[in-house]
């Protein structure tokens, strides 16, 4: 874990509000110049704590109407079988968010596709084809009340 001050914490919140903020322009917010925090951005991508920057898309804009959570539950919980299974769903373009889980399944995938229609062919041609599935259970999302990818930073007083 990072030791975050409260000038690394107000970055990270400004970036995660809009990541297209030149370096200038957080200064100015942080009432700082130009290079402390050109190092302090450069040092928390570095250290891997600012992993990418990313345009969020609004998927019904898209035509991807569609968003359910699969719990899958393998058959075998062997090493290969695992690593197989992990190989095959990252490479699925409709699952957006893939989890290890405890409790009755093993993995909880996000999909986002464009209907039912799609999501049925996602699950009998791609899923379905997977070798070692037991089960799944999907749950499907009728609406969205919070949606986020901001987290709140923690500043750790020395």
């Amino acid at each position: 874990m990072h030791n975050l001050d409260e000038t690394d914490a107000k970055i990270l919140q400004y970036l995660q509000q809009d990541a297209t903020l030149k370096t200038r322009e957080l200064a100015e917010k942080l009432n700082l110049s130009y290079t402390p925090v050109y190092e302090r951005v450069r040092r928390l991508e570095k250290e891997g704590v600012i992993r990418k920057y990313v345009a969020l898309v609004d998927r019904e804009k898209v035509g991807k109407k569609l968003m359910a959570f699969c719990n899958i539950a393998l058959k075998e919980h062997s090493k290969v079988m695992g690593e197989k299974f992990v190989k095959a769903v990252v490479a699925m373009p409709e699952v957006t968010e893939c989890f290890n889980i405890s409790g009755d399944y093993d993995f909880l995938l996000k999909i986002i596709v464009e209907d039912m229609s799609q999501y049925q062919q996602f699950l009998m041609q791609k899923l379905g084809s997977l070798e070692n599935i037991g089960s799944t259970h999907s749950l499907f999302v009728m609406g969205e009340i919070k949606n986020s990818s901001e987290l709140e930073m923690q500043v750790h007083k020395k």
